[in-house]
């Protein structure tokens, strides 16, 4: 094998020489352990350009040849290797402040889920004791309503026992409006209350007229009798009063003096008869 040395001198021309097998072979294992020595340190593998420099011309029989270290190599080799240990290092860090923020983005989300089924139990149990109290409204709503009434119901029993046993009128109709004075003050504590209509102008809001009568006692338009009694609930009306309203009598038709007789005459024998009586009666009277 040929190798070419390196230049020494300008003004020298190069050297070529023969080199013997075994020292290329010691120089090319001499390498290959400078390589695996830098590639455990490196991590990575480079080849490195041998310079081997023939011996001078009165040195020709040297056998050992001169290896030129790789320094500038070495040292872009480790400049490079810092560099991918400090970009290793830098993508280790950012991996392991990303695995933490994973870690409690699912913490996180985790806690939202746990309080999502505990507020969506919260809510069906909430749904379902709102269902039963409605329920126990409709069914018990009027319990207190019932407990004032039942005295009422109990007082007309009495009334109508004590009726059965005497013939007092007076003393029953006492009793009877008794009875209705604690029926109506049960009803004003559950905020029913009851309103007359009679005489009043006719409001269809809280009027439900049933007839018109002509009545020169009351204005027209205005209630003339009252057939039921309004009620109102907490100022909501309930049930409008019944009435009968009032309105002006029509003109009596003048009578005519002429046909009068006429009619008479038209007449049978028998009415003079009946008008005699009446006239007597009439002046027995005066």
């Amino acid at each position: 094998m040929r190798a070419v040395s390196g230049t020494k001198d300008n003004d020298k021309g190069s050297i070529q020489t023969d080199i013997g097998q075994d020292v290329i072979d010691d120089a090319v294992r001499s390498v290959e352990r400078r390589m695996d020595e830098d590639a455990d340190s490196a991590g990575t593998e480079t080849e490195v350009e041998l310079d081997v420099s023939a011996p001078a011309a009165g040195d020709a029989g040297a056998s050992t040849p001169e290896v030129a270290p790789p320094t500038e190599d070495a040292a872009a080799l480790r400049q490079e290797v810092e560099s991918l240990r400090a970009q290793l290092d830098f993508s280790q860090t950012k991996a392991r402040e990303t695995l933490e923020r994973l870690k409690e983005a699912h913490e996180r989300a985790k806690d939202f889920q746990d309080r999502a089924i505990r507020s969506a139990a919260d809510l069906e149990n909430y749904r379902k004791r709102a269902q039963k109290e409605k329920e126990d409204v409709q069914k018990f709503g009027v319990e207190k309503l019932l407990k004032d009434l039942l005295p009422v119901v109990d007082n007309l029993d009495r009334a109508l026992d004590a009726a059965s046993k005497s013939s007092d009128f007076d003393s029953f109709q006492k009793g009877v409006a008794m009875t209705r004075k604690s029926f109506e003050d049960s009803l004003a504590r559950h905020g029913v209350k009851g309103f007359s209509a009679k005489g009043q102008p006719f409001d269809p809001r809280v009027h439900e007229a049933i007839q018109q009568v002509e009545s020169a006692d009351v204005p027209a338009g205005h209630v003339l009798f009252e057939v039921t009694r309004g009620f109102y609930l907490n100022d909501r009306l309930v049930r409008p009063a019944m009435v009968v309203v009032a309105r002006a009598p029509e003109a009596a038709a003048p009578a005519a003096s002429t046909e009068a007789p006429k009619a008479s005459e038209e007449g049978s024998g028998a009415e003079p008869q009946t008008s005699a009586p009446s006239d007597s009666s009439s002046g027995g009277e005066q």
